[in-house]
């Protein structure tokens, strides 16, 4: 049994990551794209040829089971909405939308049409973040007491041509919105607890463009864990920017080049009680995030499992709004470079 599925929005990270996984998949198959931009279109179409190239939406939803969004931040909701009203279940690029109020009202429509939502957190799908998972629920580290994590890359005016991320209509802000849905949402399910404050300061010392190209922000969780993250848009690539550490009283576990589209990376435990430093061995350490994502939400639409809460993901969400809004220009969070 298969999950018929079709990609709205063929960017380069639904071209490069979504519809080779889909491809990959055990229980799904790729049957149809979408996109408004016919170059886009094209391109998409020539790599996939198993799928139906659609401009037409009614066309594109005819013959699916599930869609899988991937435009620019502010036309989440208008397909969401559409998937939802064609019967369709929705898995959604993050963040979930350009503002809390779409995010809010696409789940409002999925709720009210009796689909499957999730958001596309692929971070908690990557393999060494399962394994970091399931070593702290045996209490490998001891009473945890932080997290770090860096999620940084660059990101240039003509990023991909089109540079739709440094829009502030269609992206809603810059790095921050971008890249910390990711680190929220993973700290979450490392801890198995929930965010609950937040605090942030923005910067655009690099590029120049009219939305952030960095942020920090420090998260505290139920729980009391305090959790640093930081996101960067002018960090360049060949310095070492995707870091996660973890600190416990039994230990830190250090996870090197695992934030990101692709597997691989390290984790390394250094124990407490006599500082020495260990490799840890992660199972299936070369199977790609995004395979793992689509086979688990093709397995839960199937079988009618319980999937991510669209509840916590909207809790992402508010994190990532309240950050935001403490970052925007004029405010004393947002620096730019004189």
């Amino acid at each position: 049994m298969r999950l018929r599925w079709g990609i709205a929005g063929c960017g380069w990270v639904a071209r490069d990551y979504v519809a080779p996984a889909i491809v990959q998949s055990a229980n799904g198959e790729l049957a149809a794209l979408h996109d408004v931009s016919a170059p886009a279109l094209a391109r998409a179409a020539a790599l996939f040829p198993q799928a139906k190239a659609c401009a037409d939406w009614a066309d594109f939803a005819r013959g699916i089971d599930a869609v899988y969004v991937a435009s620019p931040n502010n036309a989440h909701r208008p397909l969401v909405e559409a998937a939802a009203r064609s019967g369709l279940a929705v898995l959604c690029e993050k963040p979930m939308a350009a503002n809390l109020a779409d995010a809010r009202a696409m789940v409002a429509t999925c709720e009210r049409a009796g689909v499957t939502y999730a958001t596309a957190f692929d971070q908690r799908h990557h393999p060494a973040h399962r394994h970091l998972a399931s070593l702290l629920r045996t209490g490998a580290l001891g009473t945890v007491s932080a997290m770090r994590i860096a999620y940084c890359c660059w990101v240039g005016q003509e990023f991909q041509g089109d540079n739709w991320r440094i829009d502030p209509a269609r992206a809603g802000g810059g790095a921050m919105i971008d890249l910390a849905p990711h680190g929220l949402d993973l700290a979450s399910v490392l801890l198995d607890d929930t965010l609950t404050d937040v605090v942030a300061m923005g910067q655009s010392r690099v590029h120049g463009y009219a939305v952030d190209d960095g942020a920090m922000l420090v998260a505290r969780s139920a729980g009391g864990v305090l959790v640093q993250l930081h996101v960067a848009y002018n960090c360049p690539e060949t310095l070492p920017r995707r870091r996660l550490e973890i600190i416990g009283t039994a230990g830190q576990i250090t996870a090197t080049d695992t934030m990101g589209q692709t597997p691989g990376g390290t984790l390394q435990l250094t124990r407490a009680d006599d500082g020495s430093v260990h490799a840890l061995r992660v199972p299936d350490a070369e199977r790609s995030p995004f395979l793992n994502q689509i086979e688990d939400f093709s397995r839960a639409v199937l079988h009618r499992h319980a999937v991510a809460s669209p509840a916590h993901d909207l809790h992402v969400m508010d994190l990532v709004m309240r950050a935001q809004s403490q970052i925007q220009p004029g405010s004393i969070g947002l620096h730019h470079a004189a």
